[in-house]
């Protein structure tokens, strides 16, 4: 790949790179916030619109679909038109849409209003990766931006269930969506004088058929990874399927074409490669610690949903600590190292959160998903540093848009393996007293909750019975899935060693050419 030189007239310097870069920070932390902040407004959704329970799926998960869809589209539109003007639309079109949701009063517009959002959302990405790389062309003040930004997004993470439960405490649902509306107006008005404009100024009109091939790869995917979370059915695989042959036909045409919508030989770079490899399993574990542990903590150890927000603070606290640990050691220490000891680490906590019991208290499930955050921490901020260093500033925005969809999809896929994983680990293996027996019987052993809601219906002494058995098996599986996850990490700690042991720490001398073989 070619790269050209940077724009040197065109970058911020000084108090005026870091207050664009607090200006960048806050929509990405709104984002994150936003996520968790609808799973608590659902209920009032349904409530106040009536809405079945595919509508509120829909409304849910619209959002996420066309995120991902639009990203690689969206990502190289930056690079052709300017990544500050496109972040601009992009913030404007957020503005508008939230007011427009917020006062919704059909569940068809407020599913519509909600795929526009994603749409408008999938610009903030690939545009503040894209703008971080142009503004702090140091690689030690671009890891420091990087860190930054990924404290922004957990931040967003700590902030939803409190955000969240104050507003819909004091106002309508509808509120939740105008936390949007002062950043990006705050955007749209300081964005424009501390922000630089980018773009590749040799940038082809957009292939309309990469963007078809694009859109029709990543939505059946997307769609059939959260369905199949859900329930094993064959339409979502069949969906998995036809994404995965676009996405053939997609990778052919890109190398064929001049001016690619996504340039394949990013993915000949060991550099990019491996770290969008290790980001995506990496993240495939964690969103399956996420939703298994989440369920437990429920579930089994009996805690409301906004509880169980609360204790998910100490593990997201520990990873914004990690976060800020590891970009001062990679600095000082080859980033391949980092990243295998941080990987090491999370495969300890994995071995904690096997000695989980249901009878244990919270204290080993907290204790060792503290240590697998921290242990994971540095993944996410050193991948996104590593990736934009080995790209040309004119792919900036394309680059971007790779590694937020490789969170996206470890995400998703993470989601939907643990989840099929916890269904075959529990379906069936609940041992019930002898006078449990028929539909009662199969509505145990069917999900946890099931169980629970069967429990409360029979004999106290029975029910007990039942509940502890139902409990016990759960945590069985949740234990079995740790293990798994543990070894999972002990593997990505040897890739992570042998793909990028020979990564110099962050702001030393270039490496050699090597990084091509």
């Amino acid at each position: 790949m070619s790269q050209k030189p940077p724009r040197e007239e065109t970058r911020p310097s000084g108090r005026k790179a870091w207050l664009g870069l607090v200006v960048l920070l806050l929509p990405m932390m709104l984002v994150m916030l936003d996520l968790g902040v609808i799973f608590l407004a659902i209920p009032y959704m349904v409530s106040d619109l009536s809405l079945s329970n595919l509508e509120a799926l829909w409304i849910i998960d619209i959002y996420g679909f066309f995120v991902v869809g639009f990203m690689v589209t969206i990502g190289r539109l930056g690079d052709r038109i300017g990544r500050r003007k496109l972040l601009l639309i992009g913030a404007a079109a957020f503005t508008v849409l939230s007011v427009i949701a917020a006062f919704s009063h059909s569940p068809a517009l407020l599913i519509v209003v909600r795929a526009l959002l994603g749409i408008a959302g999938a610009t903030i990405g690939p545009a503040v990766m894209a703008l971080i790389k142009e503004m702090f062309p140091d690689p030690k003040k671009m890891a420091t931006a990087f860190s930054m930004m990924a404290t922004a997004a957990m931040l967003g993470v700590l902030l939803g269930p409190t955000v969240g439960g104050f507003l819909l405490g004091v106002f309508w649902w509808g509120s939740t969506f105008l936390i949007a509306v002062p950043v990006m107006v705050l955007l749209l008005v300081v964005g424009p004088f501390v922000l630089p404009e980018s773009r590749d100024d040799s940038a082809q009109p957009l292939d309309l058929v990469s963007v078809g091939l694009s859109l029709a790869t990543m939505l059946p995917a997307i769609w059939g990874l959260t369905a199949l979370a859900r329930s094993l059915s064959v339409l979502p695989l069949v969906a998995i399927a036809v994404g995965l042959g676009f996405g053939v036909a997609f990778a052919r045409r890109q190398r064929r074409l001049a001016d690619p919508l996504v340039d394949m030989g990013f993915f000949r770079v060991r550099t990019v490669g491996a770290t969008l490899l290790v980001f995506l399993l990496v993240g495939i574990v964690q969103s399956g610690n996420g939703l298994v542990l989440n369920q437990h903590l429920q579930l089994v150890d009996g805690y409301s949903a906004f509880e169980t927000a609360l204790w998910m603070t100490l593990p997201v606290s520990m990873a914004i600590l990690g976060v800020h640990l590891s970009t001062m050691l990679a600095k000082r220490f080859p980033p391949g190292a980092v990243l295998t000891g941080g990987l090491l680490l999370a495969a300890t906590g994995e071995a904690v959160l096997t000695r989980m019991t249901a009878a244990s208290g919270v204290a080993t499930l907290i204790g060792g998903l503290c240590v697998v955050m921290l242990g994971t921490s540095p993944v996410g901020v050193l991948s996104g540093q590593l990736v934009m260093q080995a790209v040309p500033q004119e792919r900036a925005g394309s680059a971007g848009s790779l590694s937020g969809i490789s969170g996206e999809f470890g995400s998703a896929l993470g989601v939907a393996v643990f989840g099929s994983l916890m269904t075959a680990f529990y379906a069936g293996h609940v041992d019930l007293p002898g006078s449990v027996t028929g539909k009662t019987a199969s509505a145990i052993n069917e999900t946890l909750p099931h169980a629970i809601d069967a429990a409360g219906r029979l004999p106290a002494r029975t029910g007990g019975q039942v509940l502890a058995a139902a409990r016990d098996t759960f945590n069985t599986g949740a234990t079995s899935v740790a293990l798994l996850a543990m070894l999972l990490f002990l593997g990505l700690a040897f890739v992570a060693h042998k793909t990028l042991r020979g990564v110099r720490p962050i702001g030393s001398s270039p490496e050699p050419s090597e990084d091509n073989e």
